[in-house]
């Protein structure tokens, strides 16, 4: 059986088997490591003009060489049996995915259940056109199924079907278990690799280490001791690994938008390509570093399920990340794309002022002024405000951010308070999502203000939750076509559709066509699936 299976119409349900080159892809440092293990003196020998061998063990040669001629073959009979007992399986609603010949391991993920799926290609398996795929579901500490290595057709053709099945789509009713063409895309937005390079120099980073320096340089000019350079060294060397780290990672940033959802494109030597299906994303931030002021550039980051435990390291943060650096209009796109109905009648004034504003306009409600002891510079910015659909919490006057909750996405509610915020009527309201890097907080409001948020919110979430009567967000965002539309009770008025080359944007209403999340553009033939009855 093939990798392919799938996609050449194998009946659905039977097991299928990934590439024959992925153990050697995977284990190839195993069998570099065998081989300098054993040839690193001989290969000495030859550049040095001298025998291969050394007459000092001439006698046990053999022996040496059948040593790790059998290493050899033990490493490459273990990389034949992992592919032969590595098999995966697209049926009954789950991706199933069995490994191990001695000790078995099968993982599952249920279709309707898939936050997020991605397309991962090391420097290596680019050379040999194989890519692994990356199922990302609820609450999973990690990824919950990892299929390595798989053609890049037959990974992209895969992703389709599941992306389609998961968010509610059939092909054709005659056909249920049909392979699902991969759906068109729509380029949203592009990273520059400049501004890539601008953002990383104009970092955080490259503040402290630049104020490091400095202290070096007046400390040893005070001292006359130069052994204070010396701590340059480890953080340069550090700086240069994490600015290469960030660059490969960021470069060549892309994000587009497609019935499977937001699909983010990126990388240098290893590529990833990201699927994040609309409407599962659990809290946004739009943060702004204080030289990133000069560019108007913003950083986007979200909270996902199956991402929060990785998203501290390197691999994480970038999974985690929506824009890594972009102007005001990719941050809105972004916002359009995420958030399709903002839930107020001025959604630009509303979010400028949230990532930008001060005070109390565009109904933020802030810190009362009473506060400006405890923070001198944040208590005119420190605010939140409710639209229908979301919760929007801003603060910090030097390091700006702007935090996102869909009403839907928030899990729990806590008041917490200290003996200061006590001393002067405070509190802060804590929204507990999905693990991540977003933290989703409302700081030092007014203690009564504070608690009808609390109570405010939790109805808001409590009936956004009510509404959602689907795990299939496609059921969510578009509702089943093949049913007969109502008869309006007044005739809508007309509104001009946005046309497909023309990227998302934002307008002032709503109800306009600037503002909309992703143009559904179905798959021919296509059909959601029929939803059973609303719940309750």
């Amino acid at each position: 059986m093939s990798a392919g299976g799938l996609a050449s119409g194998k009946p659905d349900g039977e097991w299928l088997r990934v590439h024959p080159a992925t153990p050697f892809v995977r284990g190839w440092v195993a069998l570099a490591a065998i081989g300098y293990f054993f040839g690193r003196d001989s290969f000495e020998r030859m550049l040095q003009g001298q025998p291969l061998i050394d007459d000092r063990i001439a006698g046990r040669a053999p022996w040496l060489l059948g040593g790790g001629a059998l290493m050899l073959v033990l490493a490459v009979l273990g990389f034949i049996l992992s592919w032969y007992f590595t098999r995966y399986q697209v049926a009954e609603g789950y991706v199933r995915v069995n490994t191990g010949f001695l000790f078995k391991q099968q993982r599952q993920a249920r279709l309707d259940r898939v936050q997020a799926i991605d397309i991962v290609q090391p420097l290596l398996a680019r050379i040999f056109g194989l890519a692994e795929l990356k199922f990302e579901v609820a609450d999973a500490g990690e990824s919950a199924v990892r299929l390595a290595f798989l053609r890049i057709d037959d990974a992209r053709q895969l992703r389709a079907t599941i992306l389609a099945r998961a968010s509610g789509i059939r092909l054709d009713p005659e056909h249920p278990e049909a392979a699902a063409p991969e759906a068109p895309e729509q380029l949203v937005l592009q990273v520059p690799p400049p501004r890539l390079v601008g953002s990383l120099l104009l970092s955080e980073q490259s503040v402290f280490v630049v104020l490091g320096a400095a202290a070096s340089v007046m400390l040893s000019a005070l001292t006359e001791n130069r052994a204070f350079f010396l701590y340059l060294i480890p953080a340069a060397l550090g700086l240069i690994a994490a600015y290469w780290n960030s660059f490969s990672k960021g470069y060549n940033f892309t994000a587009a938008i497609s019935p499977d959802g937001i699909r983010l494109r990126y990388g240098l030597l290893d590529t990833q390509a990201q699927t994040l299906p609309p409407g599962r994303v659990q809290a946004l931030r739009v943060a702004q570093p204080p030289l990133w002021r000069l560019f108007g550039w913003y950083r986007m980051q979200v909270n996902a399920a199956g991402y929060g435990a990785g998203a501290n390291n390197g691999e994480g943060g970038s999974r985690t990340t929506l824009l890594p650096v972009g102007k005001m209009d990719d941050v809105l796109n972004m916002l359009a794309l995420v958030l399709p109905d903002p839930g107020t009648a001025d959604p630009l004034r509303v979010f400028h002022q949230g990532v930008n504003g001060l005070d109390s306009d565009a109904g933020f409600v802030t810190t009362p002024r009473r506060a400006r002891l405890l923070a001198p510079l944040g208590w005119r910015r420190n605010a939140f405000a409710a639209t229908d659909t979301a919760l929007l919490m801003r603060s910090g006057r030097w390091w700006r951010q702007l935090v996102v909750v869909p009403h839907q996405r928030t899990q729990s509610i806590a008041l917490q308070q200290g003996p200061l915020a006590r001393r002067f009527g405070l509190a802060d309201l804590v929204l507990h999502t999905t693990a991540g890097p977003v933290v989703s907080r409302v700081i030092q409001a007014d203690i009564r203000e504070a608690q009808a948020l609390f109570d405010a919110q939790a109805a808001r979430a409590r009936a956004a939750r009510w509404r959602q009567t689907s795990e299939q967000w496609l059921a969510q965002v578009a509702p089943a076509l093949t049913e007969p539309a109502p008869t309006p009770l007044v005739e809508p008025a007309e509104t001009p559709d946005l046309t497909p080359q023309q990227p998302p944007r934002l307008a002032s209403s709503p109800r306009e066509p600037g503002w909309r999340g992703p143009k559904l553009d179905q798959r021919p033939p296509t059909a959601p699936q029929q939803e059973g009855q609303q719940r309750g």
